[in-house]
């Protein structure tokens, strides 16, 4: 019996001391089963690989390569709008026309029906015989609410999608990310991307003329 706990202690200390080692994560069995065993001995994670450019031509193309090679969990960082980036990675905005016409559509239901409850139902007023229900009446108040739903849905909901506010994200950890607002322009290949392989990732990265290719961690 001591002998047994001498030989735990012995493995876990032996493991402890292991250099640091950096895993990924993906949908592959392999791959998952490698990071569960990383986790259990202290290893670090990769959330991705980023690549740095000074130059939107570069980061542009190197968007397009990377689409090209499958990636499909990509993002771009820069400290401006760059025509065309974003059909480079492949962002396609589908959610945000769909939830403010809803929110509009809510809007303008809901601004048509308080006036139609008020004035037939709630509170009934006879102005000099005219119809209660008078919808040429209801229609400025009506387009008010269209027009105020939408644009709070659509702010409200562009902070959602982006899961903002966001006080931390692993992109912070990218050496030199801080330029990302100044000068600099990144691009990062999440792990969890079902073609993401951290070798031939990061020789893919590498290939692209990128000032830093740096493993981002979690």
């Amino acid at each position: 019996m001591a002998l047994d706990l001498k030989h735990a202690i012995e493995v876990v200390d032996r493991a402890n001391r292991e250099p640091q080692e950096l895993t990924s994560r993906n949908n592959q069995g392999s791959d998952i089963r490698a990071a569960e065993i990383a986790h259990a001995q202290g290893k670090k994670e990769v959330w991705g690989i980023a690549v740095e450019f000074d130059d939107t031509d570069k980061l542009v193309a190197a968007a397009n390569a990377i689409r090209q090679a499958g990636y499909t969990r990509v993002d771009a960082y820069t400290p401006m709008p760059v025509e065309g980036l974003s059909d480079a990675i492949g962002f396609r905005n589908k959610q945000m026309p769909a939830l403010m016409f809803c929110g509009g559509l809510l809007g303008g239901v809901t601004g048509y029906f308080i006036q139609w409850f008020a004035n037939t139902q709630s509170y009934i007023l006879n102005l000099g015989g005219r119809p209660y229900h008078t919808w040429p009446n209801f229609i400025v108040i009506t387009f008010e609410m269209t027009v105020l739903f939408s644009a709070l849905t659509g702010v409200f909901g562009m902070l959602a999608l982006n899961g903002l506010p966001t006080l931390y994200h692993p992109i912070y950890n990218a050496p030199g990310f801080d330029r990302a607002s100044q000068d600099r322009f990144f691009i990062a290949v999440e792990a969890r991307d079902r073609n993401f392989d951290y070798d031939k990732t990061l020789a893919l990265l590498q290939s692209l003329g990128g000032l830093n290719v740096t493993p981002v961690e979690k």
